[in-house]
């Protein structure tokens, strides 16, 4: 979403924190850039307005420390600024009601309503154990109640039965009644939306806020609609009053000026962000988080918890368990090509670690894109159970069968086999016994450098007993080290052998036992 952004920030700011002194004119130079990123990346202008002169204020009249550049100052004050205009803190909804708490969800049609209402649904259900109950009072859209009961029915959460003819103001009043009667601690009621606003559509709004007396008005804006979302979220509140934003699509090519405009021009904070089309794929907003990431800066705290979720605890054991063996056979590094593609694949990965960001384009142009993983772990598939244990086996006719079988050629079989046999031998060396092992030491200098000591892995800390708020320290305490700053890398892998065999460019130890490989993960929900 902030890719393009991204990209025009980091450059600008890099340029930035190379120079030793800086006069005004290199901050109003610096900043001339910044305004016109901000301004293609579809941020409203009096929004991009405020934002360049309050970084101005401050930057001109910064206090240096003798320890910071000054260009690494205006890094800092821009961050500040970014994350304030993001909202500052994550807000989270709302539950500290009475019983039902009635979240009403509002917008146009085809902003994903729906679909957000389940997702939210089950994020309240899974995570935070709520007794949910969904209601569609969209009585105009052919089928809309019928696809809220089935999204229902497939992630097992209560559905009001639907009964025709009734108005969405009847409905909504018996949502809330079947609520209090079958104990339910959530109610949702998924409101119609038009193609436009109009006059009609506000009032039905209004009849049955008056109805339902909701605790929680999420308005659900799909971020690719740039401008017109802000102009959106401005109508709903004046006539209806929402008291937070659902940003939808937020995983999509556009350019991420909406999620930017929407918490400067309403007041109201961005609660949660749909990254995907699945149930699961719906996130808390952290504005530190997103600013992190705009100026490349990574975000381990997302990274931990996205791994904490998709990795199976009990599979990350037993591999632990081979990988102190030093063995690594096909069948592990299937697993850990779907551990990777499950946490966003390699982009995905990359864009979240600290100094990361730029590696991205530099693999997608060496062809290293989430689609070789596919392709490789069709060629580990059409093998058979031996072949996979025994890459030995593997002669010109076995490999003639393999290629016919997974649509690909010799030339990437071979490949393949060459990046198990260097991350084989990584394996054995993590595993070894001098100094307890590469990748003790590796993630033991790493939390030394943090700040970290105890925990397993040589210092690395047990991310199970984690909370957020530890998380986000982490984070702080990483971005003090050096881990945080835009190409600053991380720290204790640079001079390591190895690295994720066949990616190119900088090498990235660590990754091939991976994630996965980390201890005290908690088991996955």
């Amino acid at each position: 979403m902030f890719e393009n952004l991204q990209d025009r920030l980091g450059s600008i700011l890099n340029g930035l924190t190379g120079r030793g002194a800086l006069s005004e004119a290199d901050v109003s130079a610096a900043l001339r850039e910044v305004r016109r990123a901000l301004l293609e990346a579809d941020v409203a202008l009096d929004v991009v307005r405020s934002f360049t002169d309050r970084v101005r204020e401050k930057a001109v009249g910064a206090e240096i420390l003798k320890s910071i550049k000054p260009g690494q100052m205006v890094v800092k004050i821009v961050h500040d600024e970014l994350i304030e205009m993001l909202g500052g803190e994550g807000v989270g909804i709302d539950l500290h009601a009475a019983a039902p708490v009635v979240v009403m969800m509002v917008g146009l049609q085809g902003s994903g309503k729906t679909t957000t209402s389940a997702k939210i649904a089950n994020r309240l259900s899974t995570r935070e154990k709520k007794k949910v109950l969904m209601a569609s009072l969209d009585t105009r859209r052919p089928a809309a109640q019928e696809q809220l009961r089935q999204l229902g029915a497939q992630a097992n959460i209560d559905t009001l039965p639907i009964i025709a003819g009734q108005s969405p103001t009847d409905i909504a009043a018996r949502a809330v009644q079947a609520a209090k009667l079958g104990g339910h601690d959530v109610v949702i009621l998924d409101t119609a939306g038009r193609t436009h606003i109009d006059e009609p559509l506000m009032v039905e709004m209004a009849d049955i806020k008056k109805r339902s007396n909701p605790h929680e008005i999420l308005l659900v804006a799909d971020s690719l609609t740039g401008q017109d979302a802000v102009n959106l979220a401005r109508n709903f509140d004046e006539r209806v009053g929402i008291t937070g934003l659902v940003l939808t699509r937020m995983d999509g090519d556009g350019r991420g000026g909406a999620a930017l405009s929407m918490r400067a021009v309403t007041g109201k904070p961005i609660k949660l962000i749909g990254v995907g089309e699945k149930m699961s794929e719906l996130e808390e907003f952290h504005p530190r988080r997103i600013a992190d990431r705009i100026l490349g800066m990574g975000d381990i705290v997302s990274l931990v918890e996205r791994a904490a979720e998709n990795i199976d605890a009990e599979k990350a054991a037993a591999m632990a368990a081979k990988m102190a063996k030093g063995k690594f056979d096909l069948d592990d590094l299937a697993d850990q090509l779907r551990q990777m593609q499950k946490m966003g694949g390699m982009g995905g990965i990359m864009g979240m670690m600290p100094g990361m960001a730029g590696m991205k384009d530099k693999m997608a142009a060496a062809g290293l894109d989430d689609k070789l993983f596919g392709r490789q772990i069709a060629i580990i598939q059409s093998m058979t159970k031996a072949e996979r244990a025994n890459p030995d086996l593997l002669k010109h006719s076995r490999k003639k069968r393999i290629a016919a079988g997974s649509g690909t050629d010799a030339a990437a079989i071979n490949k393949l086999l060459k990046m198990h046999r260097q991350m084989a031998d990584m394996m054995k060396m993590m595993g070894g016994k001098g100094k307890g092992g590469l990748m003790k030491q590796m993630m033991g200098g790493l939390a030394g450098k943090m700040g970290l000591g105890g925990g397993g892995m040589g210092g690395m800390p047990d991310l199970s007993n984690i909370d957020p708020r530890q998380l986000e320290a982490l984070q702080k305490q990483a971005e003090a080290a050096g881990l945080g700053k835009p190409g600053g890398g991380m720290p204790g892998l640079g001079g390591l052998p190895g690295g994720l065999p066949g990616l190119g460019g900088a090498k990235l130890p660590g990754l091939g036992g991976g994630f996965p490989g980390l201890p005290g993960l908690p088991k996955k929900k």
